[in-house]
Protein backbone atom coordinates (compact mmCIF):
# COMPACT_ATOMS: atom_id res chain seq x y z
CA UNK A 1 0.00 0.00 0.00
CA UNK A 2 1.42 3.28 -1.06
CA UNK A 3 1.92 6.57 1.23
CA UNK A 4 -1.39 8.35 -0.36
CA UNK A 5 -3.90 5.41 0.72
CA UNK A 6 -2.06 5.27 3.54
CA UNK A 7 -2.46 8.57 4.56
CA UNK A 8 -6.28 8.78 3.18
CA UNK A 9 -7.13 5.87 5.57
CA UNK A 10 -5.17 7.50 8.43
CA UNK A 11 -7.81 11.16 7.63
CA UNK A 12 -10.64 8.49 7.83
CA UNK A 13 -9.44 7.14 10.84
CA UNK A 14 -9.19 10.39 12.95
CA UNK A 15 -12.68 11.30 10.88
CA UNK A 16 -14.16 8.02 12.92
CA UNK A 17 -12.01 9.09 16.15
CA UNK A 18 -13.84 12.14 16.51
CA UNK A 19 -17.17 10.53 15.37
CA UNK A 20 -16.87 8.07 18.70
CA UNK A 21 -15.80 11.33 21.46
CA UNK A 22 -18.46 12.89 19.85
CA UNK A 23 -20.94 10.04 20.81
CA UNK A 24 -19.45 9.14 23.87
CA UNK A 25 -19.63 12.55 25.19
CA UNK A 26 -23.18 13.39 24.04
CA UNK A 27 -24.37 9.50 25.99
CA UNK A 28 -22.08 10.78 28.85
CA UNK A 29 -24.12 14.41 29.40
CA UNK A 30 -27.52 12.99 28.48
CA UNK A 31 -27.20 10.41 31.32
CA UNK A 32 -25.00 12.38 33.91
CA UNK A 33 -26.52 15.93 34.25
CA UNK A 34 -28.97 16.09 36.38
CA UNK A 35 -30.80 19.49 35.49
CA UNK A 36 -31.67 18.87 31.92
CA UNK A 37 -32.32 22.62 31.08
CA UNK A 38 -28.76 22.91 31.98
CA UNK A 39 -27.68 19.86 29.37
CA UNK A 40 -30.32 21.67 26.77
CA UNK A 41 -29.04 24.43 26.98
CA UNK A 42 -24.86 22.99 26.30
CA UNK A 43 -26.72 21.56 23.08
CA UNK A 44 -28.54 24.37 21.34
CA UNK A 45 -25.42 25.82 19.89
CA UNK A 46 -24.04 22.55 18.02
CA UNK A 47 -27.37 21.06 17.26
CA UNK A 48 -28.17 24.01 15.20
CA UNK A 49 -25.05 24.04 13.31
CA UNK A 50 -25.65 20.51 12.72
CA UNK A 51 -28.79 20.72 11.31
CA UNK A 52 -27.51 23.92 9.44
CA UNK A 53 -24.99 21.94 7.88
CA UNK A 54 -27.36 19.04 6.93
CA UNK A 55 -28.79 22.25 5.14
CA UNK A 56 -25.77 22.84 3.36
CA UNK A 57 -25.78 19.55 2.09
CA UNK A 58 -29.16 19.73 0.84
CA UNK A 59 -28.57 23.08 -1.23
CA UNK A 60 -25.16 21.26 -2.48
CA UNK A 61 -26.72 18.38 -3.45
CA UNK A 62 -29.79 19.81 -4.86
CA UNK A 63 -31.94 18.17 -2.34
CA UNK A 64 -35.26 20.40 -1.39
CA UNK A 65 -35.40 21.04 2.07
CA UNK A 66 -39.12 20.13 3.33
CA UNK A 67 -39.38 20.51 7.21
CA UNK A 68 -36.62 21.87 9.62
CA UNK A 69 -36.28 21.48 13.32
CA UNK A 70 -33.29 23.30 14.48
CA UNK A 71 -33.66 21.71 18.01
CA UNK A 72 -36.50 19.91 20.60
CA UNK A 73 -36.11 17.88 22.95
CA UNK A 74 -35.25 14.93 21.35
CA UNK A 75 -32.68 17.08 19.07
CA UNK A 76 -32.98 18.58 15.61
CA UNK A 77 -33.94 17.11 12.16
CA UNK A 78 -34.34 17.52 8.80
CA UNK A 79 -36.65 16.29 6.05
CA UNK A 80 -35.62 16.70 2.12
CA UNK A 81 -36.46 15.28 -0.77
CA UNK A 82 -34.03 13.02 -2.77
CA UNK A 83 -31.08 14.89 -4.27
CA UNK A 84 -30.82 15.42 -7.69
CA UNK A 85 -27.00 13.52 -7.49
CA UNK A 86 -28.14 9.86 -6.64
CA UNK A 87 -26.02 8.21 -3.83
CA UNK A 88 -23.21 10.61 -3.52
CA UNK A 89 -25.75 12.96 -2.41
CA UNK A 90 -27.37 11.26 0.56
CA UNK A 91 -23.71 10.66 1.68
CA UNK A 92 -22.66 14.26 1.25
CA UNK A 93 -26.08 14.85 3.08
CA UNK A 94 -25.49 12.91 5.66
CA UNK A 95 -21.79 13.55 6.09
CA UNK A 96 -21.89 17.12 5.83
CA UNK A 97 -21.43 17.93 9.82
CA UNK A 98 -18.62 16.02 10.15
CA UNK A 99 -16.56 18.46 7.50
CA UNK A 100 -18.76 21.82 8.83
CA UNK A 101 -18.78 21.61 12.73
CA UNK A 102 -14.59 21.13 12.63
CA UNK A 103 -14.57 24.33 10.38
CA UNK A 104 -16.47 26.61 11.99
CA UNK A 105 -13.97 25.39 15.44
CA UNK A 106 -11.45 26.70 13.48
CA UNK A 107 -12.93 30.09 12.37
CA UNK A 108 -14.38 30.29 16.42
CA UNK A 109 -10.54 29.52 17.35
CA UNK A 110 -9.73 32.46 14.86
CA UNK A 111 -12.22 34.67 16.18
CA UNK A 112 -11.68 34.09 19.91
CA UNK A 113 -7.64 34.57 19.14
CA UNK A 114 -7.99 37.76 17.03
CA UNK A 115 -10.44 40.08 18.82
CA UNK A 116 -11.28 38.59 22.25
CA UNK A 117 -7.23 37.91 23.62
CA UNK A 118 -7.20 33.93 23.87
CA UNK A 119 -3.96 32.97 23.43
CA UNK A 120 -3.87 29.45 21.27
CA UNK A 121 -0.54 27.49 20.85
CA UNK A 122 0.44 26.10 17.06
CA UNK A 123 -1.40 22.73 16.85
CA UNK A 124 -0.27 20.01 14.78
CA UNK A 125 -2.04 20.20 11.58
CA UNK A 126 -1.98 16.27 10.87
CA UNK A 127 -1.02 13.50 13.03
CA UNK A 128 1.58 11.21 11.65
CA UNK A 129 3.68 10.32 14.19
CA UNK A 130 4.09 9.94 18.40
CA UNK A 131 5.76 12.95 18.33
CA UNK A 132 2.33 14.97 16.51
CA UNK A 133 0.58 13.64 19.36
CA UNK A 134 2.79 14.36 21.92
CA UNK A 135 2.79 18.38 20.38
CA UNK A 136 -1.05 17.66 20.30
CA UNK A 137 -1.40 17.01 24.10
CA UNK A 138 1.54 20.01 24.77
CA UNK A 139 -0.74 22.77 23.22
CA UNK A 140 -3.67 21.31 24.48
CA UNK A 141 -2.29 21.93 28.01
CA UNK A 142 -1.37 25.54 26.63
CA UNK A 143 -4.18 26.57 25.53
CA UNK A 144 -5.82 26.11 29.29
CA UNK A 145 -2.88 27.38 31.09
CA UNK A 146 -2.89 30.89 29.00
CA UNK A 147 -5.94 31.70 29.29
CA UNK A 148 -7.12 30.22 32.51
CA UNK A 149 -3.77 30.59 34.55
CA UNK A 150 -1.37 32.60 32.87
CA UNK A 151 -3.65 35.42 31.59
CA UNK A 152 -7.31 34.96 32.71
CA UNK A 153 -9.43 35.40 30.19
CA UNK A 154 -13.05 35.32 31.10
CA UNK A 155 -14.25 34.86 27.24
CA UNK A 156 -12.73 31.52 26.85
CA UNK A 157 -15.06 30.66 28.99
CA UNK A 158 -17.55 31.18 26.29
CA UNK A 159 -15.18 29.78 24.07
CA UNK A 160 -14.82 26.09 25.78
CA UNK A 161 -18.99 26.55 26.18
CA UNK A 162 -18.94 26.67 22.15
CA UNK A 163 -15.90 24.21 21.74
CA UNK A 164 -18.06 21.62 24.20
CA UNK A 165 -21.43 22.25 22.81
CA UNK A 166 -19.60 22.13 19.03
CA UNK A 167 -17.96 18.91 19.72
CA UNK A 168 -20.98 17.29 21.49
CA UNK A 169 -22.77 17.49 17.93
CA UNK A 170 -20.43 16.17 15.30
CA UNK A 171 -21.58 12.68 15.75
CA UNK A 172 -24.18 11.66 13.05
CA UNK A 173 -27.76 11.34 15.16
CA UNK A 174 -29.38 8.20 15.96
CA UNK A 175 -31.68 8.37 12.74
CA UNK A 176 -28.25 9.16 10.79
CA UNK A 177 -25.96 7.03 11.87
CA UNK A 178 -26.46 4.21 9.42
CA UNK A 179 -26.48 6.62 6.97
CA UNK A 180 -23.16 8.24 7.62
CA UNK A 181 -21.77 5.07 8.22
CA UNK A 182 -22.23 3.87 4.67
CA UNK A 183 -21.61 7.21 3.52
CA UNK A 184 -17.74 6.98 5.48
CA UNK A 185 -17.36 3.61 3.64
CA UNK A 186 -18.62 4.72 0.38
CA UNK A 187 -15.93 7.76 0.69
CA UNK A 188 -13.08 5.28 2.04
CA UNK A 189 -13.53 2.79 -1.17
CA UNK A 190 -13.78 5.51 -3.89
CA UNK A 191 -10.81 7.58 -2.19
CA UNK A 192 -8.97 4.16 -2.77
CA UNK A 193 -9.85 3.36 -6.24
CA UNK A 194 -8.97 7.51 -7.14
CA UNK A 195 -5.44 6.83 -5.59
CA UNK A 196 -4.89 3.24 -7.00
CA UNK A 197 -5.56 4.85 -10.57
CA UNK A 198 -2.89 6.72 -10.43
CA UNK A 199 -5.14 8.91 -12.45
CA UNK A 200 -2.62 12.65 -12.15
CA UNK A 201 -5.60 15.12 -12.01
CA UNK A 202 -7.73 12.45 -9.90
CA UNK A 203 -5.15 11.95 -7.43
CA UNK A 204 -4.07 15.45 -7.09
CA UNK A 205 -7.42 16.47 -6.27
CA UNK A 206 -7.79 14.05 -3.80
CA UNK A 207 -4.73 14.80 -2.23
CA UNK A 208 -5.64 18.38 -1.75
CA UNK A 209 -8.94 17.74 -0.65
CA UNK A 210 -7.38 14.68 1.78
CA UNK A 211 -5.11 17.48 3.11
CA UNK A 212 -8.34 20.22 3.79
CA UNK A 213 -10.21 17.69 5.36
CA UNK A 214 -7.15 16.16 7.77
CA UNK A 215 -6.58 19.95 8.78
CA UNK A 216 -10.55 19.81 9.73
CA UNK A 217 -10.63 16.50 11.64
CA UNK A 218 -7.00 17.37 13.42
CA UNK A 219 -8.63 20.58 15.35
CA UNK A 220 -11.99 17.84 15.86
CA UNK A 221 -10.20 15.74 17.73
CA UNK A 222 -8.00 18.34 19.40
CA UNK A 223 -11.57 19.92 20.74
CA UNK A 224 -12.61 16.59 21.96
CA UNK A 225 -9.84 15.84 24.11
CA UNK A 226 -10.77 19.69 25.51
CA UNK A 227 -14.11 18.31 26.12
CA UNK A 228 -13.21 15.31 27.47
CA UNK A 229 -11.14 16.75 29.96
CA UNK A 230 -13.90 19.64 30.88
CA UNK A 231 -15.99 16.50 31.78
CA UNK A 232 -13.69 14.80 33.66
CA UNK A 233 -16.32 15.38 36.69
CA UNK A 234 -18.66 14.05 35.20
CA UNK A 235 -16.96 11.25 34.63
CA UNK A 236 -16.19 10.65 38.19
CA UNK A 237 -20.10 11.47 38.86
CA UNK A 238 -21.46 8.68 36.35
CA UNK A 239 -18.60 5.72 37.60
CA UNK A 240 -19.73 6.78 41.26
CA UNK A 241 -23.39 6.08 40.45
CA UNK A 242 -22.22 2.27 38.70
CA UNK A 243 -20.63 1.35 41.74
Amino acid sequence: MDQNTISFLAVIGIGIIVILISRALDILWARVVPIRIFYYLVRVPGVVVHELSHILGCLVMGAKVKNVVLFSKEGGSVTYSRPKIPILGDVIINTAPLICIPLILAGCTWVFSQYLGCVFPVLPQAIGSTADLVNLGTGILGIFTWNLVVMFNPWFLLYLYLTLSLVLSVAPSAQDISNAAIGIGIIALAGILVLQSNIPLGVILLEELTRLVNIGFVLGLSFGVIALVMSVPLMIVYVHKKC
